[in-house]
């Protein structure tokens, strides 16, 4: 990527995420030619798998284009942000360092209320890096969903096959975790599943549904003056005709 490039990073809770959720990203990659970074929260609960994890993650953002920066943190959930302060908050530092040295234009992180305990600890853990930032930086911030749909997604991106194919063979270079469950076979039917709820989700509803076969659900907001706040336009549709770079006008 060019130096001048927009910088991305995607704060993934697990290996794999950065996939799971990568429709966006992918195509900033590939058309707006932005530089993706992935940074992986955790490498995974089990620490007999960490070092196969990271290897498997290494060759799925290779796959993909993507750089990465895996900082593996160990217990990022809520109950540690409550109860285990000094470990917290050496975490948001690592984070706060990691959004100094890169000053991304946009990260990804997973929505508050994603089920899984890492997800939601690690939407937690970002925001609480954002607040130790200077009140004068900015970035758009783009909320994924995985284990629970959001409740106010406001957009809906469209993914090509062959994005979808690639982001279904990078899944597949985590060879530990699909062995087990083979859900990368399951994500086209998931990002299927994507248009028709978010075509009343975001859409308005009982109005027409976009012309996609696949895509992805986002919240789109950015952080401005210390907090997050909405961007002026509601609801959207992003199709494969039109540039996502454009989302970040605003």
């Amino acid at each position: 990527m060019p130096d001048h490039a927009p910088k991305v990073l995607i704060f993934s809770p697990h290996p794999d995420d950065e996939c799971i959720v990568g429709g966006l990203a992918l195509r900033l990659l590939r058309e707006a030619k932005w530089n993706i970074v992935n940074v992986a929260v955790t490498l995974g609960g089990k620490k007999e798998r960490r070092k196969e994890r990271l290897r498997e993650l290494k060759n799925a953002c290779g796959f993909l284009g993507f750089g990465l920066i895996p900082i593996g943190l160990e217990k990022i959930h809520s109950a540690t942000r409550r109860e285990n302060r000094g470990h917290w908050l050496a975490a948001v530092a690592r984070i706060k360092n990691i959004l100094n040295a890169n000053k991304p234009r946009l990260i990804f992180l997973s929505h508050e209320r994603d089920a899984h305990g890492t997800h939601i600890g690690t939407h937690f853990l970002v925001l609480d890096a954002l607040k130790k930032m200077p009140r004068s930086f900015e970035c758009f911030v783009v909320e994924t969903e995985f284990w629970r749909p959001m409740e106010n997604p406001n957009l809906l991106v469209e993914s090509s096959v062959e994005d979808v194919s690639d982001l279904v063979a990078a899944l597949a270079c985590h060879v530990g975790e699909v062995r087990r469950n083979p859900y990368h076979t399951r994500l086209p039917a998931w990002m299927s599943d994507n248009v028709w709820r978010g075509a009343e989700l975001i859409g308005e509803q009982g109005g027409a549904a976009p012309d996609f076969t696949f895509a992805t659900t986002y919240r789109l907001r950015k952080w401005s003056g210390g907090r997050l706040t909405k961007v002026p336009r509601g609801g959207r549709f992003l199709s494969r005709a039109e540039s996502p770079a454009g989302l970040f006008k605003i």
